[in-house]
């Protein structure tokens, strides 16, 4: 229902909840029983001194009975029923304006089980693909495993030498303490779990918060002498900040493909283009003679203001990510375990042939994106040793039904609702439960 049919459902809603009767409501008003009675079923427009009249009886501000529920309220309850198809979407504005409450509550519920799913997303790929932690568990594993067998071969070894008896204590002595540190180092990674602010975890974590931080762009990098030099000062900048060294090697590998990648392409031969062609890959690959690849990782080191939103996900040959520039709507995995269904591992089925195509990831906050993906060699071959390959996936905001049909996929298989998918290779905890 239009906003301005939403007044005398509000009123009839605010003399109901005050108590007073339909002709008491029109007396104070000045109008009759039978024109309030219309105006309460949305059959009469109403504004000026009847308004104003009609607000003071009932004791509001004018501005609440013509602008009802909150703006938020409604929104979220739009954002609510996006993937409801059972929602009757016309009818928000009348739910919100009759029933406040009742749509404060729904909007907060529908909150609560966004911020669950992300969290879920988050332990999900914390506890499946973070390094940190499979190490930790091995390590704990391992140190009972030879506790465990050194203890038997004392108890089950009647007569033993006194130099193997103390050589054996002493391996109980030495693996014990492995233990006791693999222990305490697993739980403490473990108590920061719940904590929002100590989501970093890996040397990838670190290495990504570093790019987010700079929005992705370093001007140090892309000045015409810059050098390899630029680069480790860079480095050695977050070093002193607390960065890892296993962080420190990942953001130097990094940036200096930045800084290859900013010499191959300058940055004003590439905002020449862009601001002529567009940020379209292809035509800005053909005018400048760059590679599909070289020209996604360029674009994603463009602040937004001038490229407009734009997110890049690489991996590699095994299928673990290596860079990650999310985009609104399309959420990113850390490491591996992304979705079979994403153009990107397509494309590495079918080296240097460019893929497009619209997207949607299943569940809430997803939104349709623009994929565009090429897998190409990330360093020479040879007759004893394949090149190694990297796959580049290009997401930019959705163009519209002109681009095509939109193919639904997931973040990962653990937290997808899919059903049916030919890809899965895990049960999804959303759908099959803990």
């Amino acid at each position: 229902m239009p906003e301005r049919l939403m007044i005398g459902t509000r009123i009839r809603e605010r003399r109901v909840l005050n108590g007073m009767r339909q002709t008491e409501l029109a007396r104070q008003a000045g109008i009759s029983p039978s024109y309030l009675n219309l105006i309460e079923h949305n059959r009469r427009r109403i504004g000026g001194k009847t308004l104003l009249k009609l607000a003071e009886a009932l004791e509001v501000e004018p501005s609440r009975l013509t602008e009802g529920a909150e703006a938020a309220v409604v929104g979220g309850l739009r954002e609510a029923a996006s993937d409801s198809e059972t929602a009757e979407r016309d009818r928000i504005e009348e739910f919100a304006g009759r029933f406040p409450g009742w749509a404060g509550l729904l909007v907060d519920l529908h909150r609560r089980t966004e911020a669950l799913e992300r969290t879920i997303d988050t332990l999900t790929d914390r506890l499946a693909h973070d390094p940190f932690l499979a190490d930790s568990l091995h390590e704990v594993i391992s140190s009972v495993t030879a506790i465990r067998a050194t203890a038997s071969i004392l108890v089950e070894t009647e007569q033993l030498e006194p130099e193997w008896q103390a050589r054996f204590h002493r391996n109980i002595n030495e693996d014990a303490a492995r233990l006791t540190e693999g222990a305490q180092a697993l739980v403490r990674y473990l108590e920061t779990a719940p904590r929002r602010d100590a989501d970093l975890t890996s040397p990838q974590d670190e290495m990504h918060a570093v790019l987010a931080a700079r929005d992705y762009h370093f001007s140090e990098l892309e000045r015409p002498d810059a050098h390899v030099q630029d680069v480790a000062r860079l480095v050695a900048a977050e070093a002193r900040s607390g960065l890892s060294a296993p962080a420190q090697n990942l953001l130097a590998t990094v940036l200096t493909r930045y800084l290859e990648d900013a010499r191959a392409l300058p940055l004003s031969v590439l905002r020449a283009q862009l601001n002529r062609l567009g940020p379209e890959p292809d035509r800005l690959a053909a005018a400048t003679g760059a590679g599909l690849a070289l020209v996604f990782r360029r674009l994603a080191t463009l602040p937004e203001e001038v490229a407009g939103p734009i997110g890049l996900v690489i991996c590699d040959a095994s299928g673990t990510l290596v860079f990650r520039k999310p985009i609104n709507g399309f959420a990113v995995p850390r490491l591996t375990g992304a979705c079979a269904l994403w153009p990107l591992y397509q494309a590495m089925t079918q080296p240097l042939a460019p893929l497009r195509m619209r997207v949607r990831q299943t569940g809430r906050g997803g939104e349709t994106v623009l994929a565009l993906a090429v897998a190409v060699p990330s360093g020479p071959g040879s007759f004893e040793r394949p090149a190694p390959m990297q796959a580049h996936m290009l997401l930019q905001p959705d163009p519209g039904e002109s681009a095509g049909p939109v193919r639904t996929l997931g973040v990962s298989c653990r937290i997808c609702a899919l059903s049916l998918c030919e890809a899965r290779r895990e049960p999804s905890i959303l759908s099959e439960g803990f």
